[in-house]
């Protein structure tokens, strides 16, 4: 960050220094929502703060159809869970997608939703046709959960607005923000991840915050 924009953010503390903590909080409170709207914008746009692109995923060989249907209740938490039937699966990340036989199109599941497998029987059991290329299933960004409101969360102490994770959340976004070691089941080897930096502000979101600040304060203080 420059020298000038060092000046404008100590200038910046001076001002909060004169308003009252009810205008204080709710200012920064303000500033706090908008911080985390430009981590979001930015993490979905795949990039970092200095503006270079996240390290792309690690290559995945093809996952090949399910040698076999399966048959299992889903959602977990829905009183009455509906058998679902599905052929010509294939394994992707956290969740499995084939051919959902009762409505006779390409469906995806989450493993951690099926409330458990049944049996299938046996004319039920038969492969199905193979899937259409794995490029015609939509590539999704990375970090998808982790920038919704729900998981980055935002906050106010003192003189100050943050915007960050906590819990489980936080623990994941440390593990690629500093490029550790980690394993992606339990039981697997350890994988190290590329870094990517999640948190951080370029140039150019520090003094648009920063007008931003200065702005709301001339609404604070006297002429």
């Amino acid at each position: 960050m420059s020298d000038g924009l060092d000046q404008i953010e100590r200038l910046a503390r001076l001002c909060l220094a004169r308003v009252s903590r009810a205008e204080k909080r709710k200012l920064l409170a303000t500033l706090a929502r908008d911080l985390r709207t430009a981590q979001a914008t930015r993490i979905a746009a795949q990039r970092q703060p200095d503006g270079g692109p996240f390290a792309p995923r690690r290559p995945r060989r093809p996952d090949p159809p399910g040698a076999y249907s399966i048959r299992f209740l889903y959602p977990q938490g829905d009183p009455n869970p509906h058998a679902v039937l599905l052929r010509s699966w294939v394994h992707q990340g956290d969740v499995f997608t084939g051919l959902d036989v009762a409505t006779g199109a390409l469906r995806s599941y989450r493993w951690d939703k099926v409330v458990r497998f049944l049996p299938a029987a046996a004319d039920q059991r038969a492969p199905g046709p193979r899937l259409p290329q794995r490029g015609k299933i939509r590539a999704r960004a990375m970090f998808r959960k982790l920038r919704t409101a729900r998981y980055l969360r935002v906050g106010v102490e003192s003189d100050e607005a943050w915007a960050g994770w906590g819990g489980a959340a936080a623990t994941i976004a440390r593990i690629h923000h500093q490029g550790l070691s980690d394993r992606p089941t339990p039981g697997a080897k350890p994988v190290r991840y590329a870094r990517r930096m999640l948190l951080g502000l370029s140039e150019p979101e520090r003094r648009a915050l920063t007008d931003q600040l200065l702005q709301a304060l001339t609404n604070f203080l006297p002429a």
